[in-house]
């Protein structure tokens, strides 16, 4: 198998697109997450203050 320019580009575009889209997933999770324990504290903290 011979191994040509375009094919050493297409597989370092594969491996950024995989990186990328790992890493926003990541993100997106993470805020999901944050925000759901900031509404969770947010709340505790309302029902201590009655």
């Amino acid at each position: 198998m011979e191994i040509t320019p375009l094919t050493v580009l297409a597989t370092i575009a594969l491996g950024l697109l995989v990186t990328f889209t790992g890493g926003i997933v990541y993100l997106t999770f993470a805020e999901w997450r944050d925000r759901r324990r900031r509404d969770r504290d947010r709340k505790m903290t309302a029902k201590g203050k009655k």
